[in-house]
């Protein structure tokens, strides 16, 4: 694993307050090991960007200003909310034969993979992972070959194999995997019988008598219905 150089300043108690120091393009900080007393720091804004913005993890070697240096893996940034620069920082000490708990990021290789080629979605699931090793064992990043994966085909924690570290997370989590293309459904569409594009007449549910038994009702022309007999004549 490469080595990155941070220079640092101790920080005593009467030195400025943190955002007086933000203010002159400075980051506080602070230096912890199991054993050791805190240090407070301070770096130059410009010199945290290595370690922050980067895909793969180093090992610090840290060089105070009162001569001191330390190895030391970065722990934590905090960010602020409106301006997204770092306004603090936590660094761990190293200690040769004592194991520690890192979250190592995954970065993915072998190109496009063939079910992207073919339609389908490539889903990066998981970007860090979190394992356990030993300072001189810890791995800069976790590769994992896509090229081969076709459509529904997943990788998972259980299938990685990184050499001198235990794998903290869960085995069956999916890393990285390429879903089916999402196939939109078109709208049905009531269909109408039309005749050049006159829509047809709604169906008659009750149907009236038949003209020809109208007709039977209606009396005829010129006549007066029976009422009844004519009385004899006397």
């Amino acid at each position: 694993m490469s080595e990155l150089v941070l220079k640092a300043h101790v920080r005593e108690k009467t030195t400025k307050r943190a955002k007086h120091l933000r203010a002159e393009g400075k980051v506080p900080g602070v230096f912890y090991a199991h054993g050791e007393g805190n240090i407070s720091i301070e770096v130059s804004g410009p010199s945290l960007k290595p370690l922050i913005y980067t895909s793969e993890t180093h090992i610090i070697d840290l060089q105070l200003n009162d001569g001191g240096s330390k190895k030391c893996i970065l722990r934590d940034v905090q960010f602020d909310p409106v301006s997204d620069m770092p306004i603090h920082f936590d660094l761990q000490g190293l200690r040769e034969n004592e194991e520690l708990t890192l979250e190592i990021p995954v970065v993915l290789t072998g190109g496009t993979p063939v079910g992207v080629r073919e339609g389908g979605v490539l889903q990066h699931i998981i970007h860090k992972i979190k394992v356990s090793c030993l300072p001189r064992h810890i791995p800069e990043k976790i590769a994992v070959e896509v090229g081969a994966l076709g459509i529904n085909d997943f990788i998972h924690i259980r299938d990685l194999n990184v050499a001198n570290v235990t794998i903290l997370d869960n085995q069956d989590s999916s890393i990285v995997g390429v879903m089916p293309p999402t196939v939109e459904k078109a709208p049905e569409v009531e269909e109408v019988a039309e005749v050049e594009g006159v829509p047809a007449e709604p169906e008659v549910v009750g149907k009236g008598k038949k003209d020809d038994e109208e007709d039977e009702e209606k009396p005829a022309k010129g006549k007066e219905p029976v009422k009844g007999k004519e009385k004899d004549e006397k």
